[in-house]
């Protein structure tokens, strides 16, 4: 069994690191650049920089920060946020990302997965899905725009043709969830793990060592993003590892 990844969240604004509930009622974390060399010296498997206002504002993800962010880390980087063509992902990966992560501008223009695979591969291609619970029972809306947007589109029907189209793993973020750290939305991420064939990220709502136990069997995922519970110090990387590990889920664990 492939090991389980821990992944830490940057959502940045304006240069900072920024956390809220629901999307809304952003609040500062801390500088992007510090809290990466943080997370890489603590053992975190990977990082994702979002730049949650660089869609709204029309313009790419700010490459000077991705620049600053990857220079303090060996481990692998994931680049997001207004992300629009192939050569708004060359600057990304040119700053030092070793993917990119698509969400509104995927769902605008779908052949953009298929071109960005085709290019980099389907490794370096991340397509992030912003969900929430729908009316219709066991179903899921998806909303574009960092949230503003709602699309008329299955979230599990849309990973589907994301995968068809190329995309390397999902990135799936529970808006009901997110920043509430009342655990992630396993049935969520069990959906959309058994529907398509490559890696899962369960995204929002975690808030307990529990929790990413849960989203790992329960969820069937392949990975775990957190943010707030990180940046706030709340749990270290190691002891959660070690919690997994004592669970009989596989992780990597520094000797």
């Amino acid at each position: 069994m492939l090991a389980r990844r821990i992944i830490a969240c940057l959502d940045v604004r304006d240069g900072q690191v920024v956390k809220g509930v629901n999307f809304r009622d952003l609040r500062g974390a801390g500088d992007a650049a510090e809290l990466a060399a943080r997370y890489n010296a603590a053992g975190i498997d990977e990082l994702i920089f979002l730049d949650i206002s660089a869609t709204l504002e029309g313009r790419r993800a700010l490459s000077r920060t991705i620049a600053a962010i990857a220079a303090q880390l060996f481990i692998p980087l994931a680049a997001g946020g207004g992300i629009r063509s192939l050569d708004d992902a060359k600057a990304a990966l040119d700053a030092g990302a070793d993917k990119v992560s698509i969400n509104s501008a995927a769902l605008l223009q779908p052949q953009l997965i298929t071109t960005l695979a085709a290019t980099y591969g389907s490794q370096a291609v991340v397509v992030a899905i912003d969900a929430r619970r729908a009316a219709r029972a066991g179903a899921y809306d998806v909303l574009s725009r960092a949230g503003t947007q709602l699309e008329n589109v299955d979230a599990i029907a849309w990973a589907r043709e994301a995968a068809d189209r190329g995309a390397g793993e999902i990135l799936l973020t529970s808006i009901d969830r997110d920043g509430t750290r009342a655990g992630f939305d396993c049935a969520l991420t069990a959906a959309v793990s058994t529907a398509v064939p490559i890696p899962v990220i369960a995204s929002g709502g975690a808030g307990a060592l529990d929790h990413f136990a849960e989203v790992f069997t329960e969820g069937r995922a392949d990975a775990a993003l957190a943010a707030s519970i990180f940046h706030d110090g709340d749990y270290t990387v190691r002891d959660l590892k070690l919690l997994l590990a004592a669970r009989g889920i596989p992780v990597r664990l520094d000797s």
